[in-house]
Parts: structure tokens; sequence; C-alpha cells
């Protein structure tokens, strides 16, 4: 069962990219929805990449969020690879898993695609802070 859990992907930073609708699917899969407006685009027509960096760094880090206990986390990296483009209007969904979790680190990995093809792939790690 699909689960909506949570609306903080739609406040601060976020909330000027439109937000995320995020869904946690079982303990290390989570979804995520966006859809692309104008204001996302490039000059030439398409999804801006750090728009598409945005989305997959804020989707992994909500998946990290949660599975770390609701302690704060941040992105220590992030590598994205650009597969495909993404057009005015396409909605764009997120697959998040977790591959690892330890006391301090988390390692994710997550795939972005349109109704057609893959958008973009990614993963990352991120660290679990103390306070």
């Amino acid at each position: 069962m699909i689960k909506k859990i949570m609306d903080e992907n739609n406040q601060g930073f976020m909330r000027h990219n439109g937000g995320l609708s995020f869904k946690k699917v079982d303990e290390i899969r989570y979804e995520f929805e966006t859809e692309v407006k104008d204001i996302h685009l490039n000059g030439g027509g398409i999804a801006h990449g750090g728009f598409l960096s945005t989305i997959a760094d804020t989707g992994m880090g909500t998946a990290v969020h949660q599975i770390a206990g609701n302690k704060r986390c941040v992105t220590i990296s992030l590598e994205i690879k650009f597969i495909s483009s993404a057009l005015p209007g396409d909605i764009l969904k997120g697959k998040v898993k977790i591959l690892k979790k330890t006391n301090s680190l988390v390692f994710v990995n997550c795939e972005i695609r349109n109704e057609k093809t893959i958008i973009i792939v990614s993963s990352g790690v991120w660290k679990i802070l103390k306070t």
C-alpha cells in the first residue's frame, strides 16, 4: 500500500519550485511526483538540470529523513546522470530506494521518469546529524 506521509516538501525552497507529493511504499522504497512547469525550463524549453537535481536531492533527502527516524540529515554527495529531457506538462515520478543505513550515513539511489522514459538516475550519500 502506498501512503502519503508528509507535506514538508511544499515548504521553503521547494515551495518555490512547485513542491513534491511524497509517499512511503515500504521500509526502503519511497516515491514522489511533481509537474514540469514553465518556471522549470531552461532557454531550450526543457526542464532545467538544476530543477531536476533539486527534485532528486529533495526526494532522496526526504526518504533519508524518514529512514533516520526524522533526524536532520544533510547531503554529502549527489551524483546525477541526465538521460533524457522533460517537457512542460510532464509529470515526473521519482522512485527512491534506501541501499544501506549505518549509524551516521545513508546510501540512496533514485530514478525519475516521465510517462515515456527515464529522465535522470541519481545516487547519493547523506549524513545523519547528531543534533
